[in-house]
C-alpha cells in the first residue's frame, strides 16, 4: 500500500466516499505524495513520453504555426507566449528555436509557464531561461495578446463520472471494500448540469465532466478576446464524452486506477466539444494530430532532418515521424483544437480529423 493510499483509506473511513475528481486531485497533486509533485514522469525512466520528447519536429512546427498566427493578427510588438503544463520545457524550447529568425517574434515575446510541479519547474528553468512561472492560468498577463499551447494538459485535470439511471444520474465515487479502495455509486438523483445529455445517453452509460477545465478556458478566452492571440490544445479525446476513459499508467504499463495512488499517472480523455462551447472565441475544426502536422509540413521537415543520417540514427528519426503521424500511433488518437478571436483569420493547418 502506498503512503497516499493509506491517507486516502483513513480519510474515507472517517468522512465517507470521495468523488473521482477528488481522488484524481489527491493522487496527482497531494503536497507530499502527489504524482506530479514528487517526480519527473517523462521519458524512459518515467511512465510516459509526450510528442515533444519524441521529436523536435513537433515543437518546431507548432512554433511556426504560432508565429504565422501572430503575423496574421498584426505582429504585435509585445505579446505573451504561454504553455500550460510544460513538462521539461522541451516544447517551448523547440518553439523558440524554430521562431528565432521570425522578425520581431522573440523581441516581442514574454514567456510564461503554468506549472504546479517544483520538480518540473527546475527542469524547465534549464531549457527556458527568462520564463515567468504561474501556479494557474488566472495570473497570465491581461494587457497584451496571448498565445497559448497546451499539449497533454487537459487530460490530467480531475473528472467526475456519472452513470445514466432511470431516476436521473448516479455518480461513481471512491470508497472502501474492507480496507481496500474500491469504486462505488451514489444514490440516483437529478443533475441539472447534465440535463442536455439525458435524451442521448442510454441507461447504464457513463458521462464524464471536467469542471476544472472551464475556468482555465475562461481565463484564456477572456484575454484573447480582449487583445488577440491564439490557443492550441492538443490531447487525446474527441468531440464529446463517451464512456469510462479514466486510466492509470504505472511503470510504463496500464494499471488499475485505484491500485497505486500517488505512484501512477491518472488521465482521462478530453471532451473538446465542452472546451469549445465554454469559450466565446471562434474554434477551428477538430483535427487529428497526424493531419495537422501533415498540413504544417512535417513530411518535408522530416526529409530535411534525415539528410546525413544513417543506420540507427536514421531509423530512430523515421520511427519518431511515424509515431507522431500514423493513425495506428499518435496520429489519430490525439486531436488538436484552436481557439482564436472571432473575425480573425483561421489558423492554418486545421480542417480534418482523418
Amino acid at each position: 500500500m502506498t503512503a497516499l493510499a493509506d491517507i486516502l483509506r483513513r480519510q474515507i473511513a472517517a468522512q465517507g466516499p470521495i468523488t473521482v475528481a477528488e481522488y484524481m486531485a489527491q493522487c496527482l497533486l497531494h503536497p507530499r505524495h502527489g504524482y506530479y509533485i514528487t517526480r519527473d514522469p517523462l521519458g524512459q525512466a518515467g511512465d510516459f513520453t509526450t510528442a515533444p520528447e519524441i521529436s523536435q519536429m513537433f515543437g518546431e512546427l507548432l512554433g511556426l504555426l504560432i508565429a504565422q498566427v501572430w503575423m496574421d493578427q498584426g505582429a504585435s510588438a509585445r505579446f505573451a507566449l504561454a504553455e500550460l503544463g510544460p513538462g521539461r520545457g522541451t516544447l517551448m524550447a523547440d518553439i523558440l528555436r524554430a521562431t528565432a529568425r521570425v522578425p520581431g517574434f522573440h523581441a516581442g515575446a514574454e514567456l510564461h509557464l503554468v506549472e504546479a510541479s517544483p520538480v518540473l519547474r527546475a527542469a524547465q528553468a534549464q531549457r527556458v531561461p527568462g520564463a515567468v512561472w504561474h501556479d494557474t492560468s488566472d495570473s497570465l498577463p491581461e494587457d497584451c495578446p496571448l498565445f497559448v499551447v497546451a499539449n497533454e494538459f487537459f487530460d490530467a485535470l480531475p473528472i467526475r463520472q456519472f452513470l445514466r439511471h432511470p431516476k436521473g444520474w448516479v455518480e461513481r465515487v471512491v470508497g472502501l471494500e474492507g480496507d481496500k479502495l474500491a469504486f462505488g455509486l451514489t444514490p440516483p438523483a437529478p443533475l441539472s448540469g447534465l440535463d442536455h445529455q439525458l435524451d442521448g445517453t442510454p441507461e447504464g452509460s457513463m458521462v464524464e465532466t471536467c469542471a476544472p477545465a472551464l475556468p482555465i478556458i475562461d481565463a484564456i478566452s477572456t484575454r484573447i478576446q480582449r487583445h488577440g492571440g491564439f490557443a492550441i490544445i492538443i490531447d487525446y479525446g474527441d468531440w464529446g464524452s463517451t464512456g469510462d476513459t479514466l486510466q492509470a499508467i504505472w511503470r510504463q504499463q496500464k494499471d488499475h486506477p485505484l491500485a497505486n495512488p500517488g505512484e501512477a499517472d491518472l488521465t482521462a480523455h478530453v471532451d473538446f466539444r465542452a472546451l469549445a462551447e465554454a469559450s466565446p472565441l471562434a474554434a477551428t475544426p477538430l483535427t487529428s494530430q497526424g493531419a495537422l502536422l501533415a498540413q504544417l509540413g512535417i513530411a518535408q521537415r522530416a526529409q530535411v532532418l534525415a539528410q546525413g543520417l544513417t543506420g540507427a540514427a536514421l531509423e530512430s528519426h523515421l520511427a519518431a515521424y511515424r509515431r507522431l503521424t500514423d493513425a495506428a500511433e499518435m496520429g489519430q488518437l490525439f486531436k488538436a483544437l484552436g481557439l482564436y478571436p472571432v473575425g480573425a483569420p483561421q489558423p492554418p493547418g486545421f480542417g480534418q480529423v482523418t
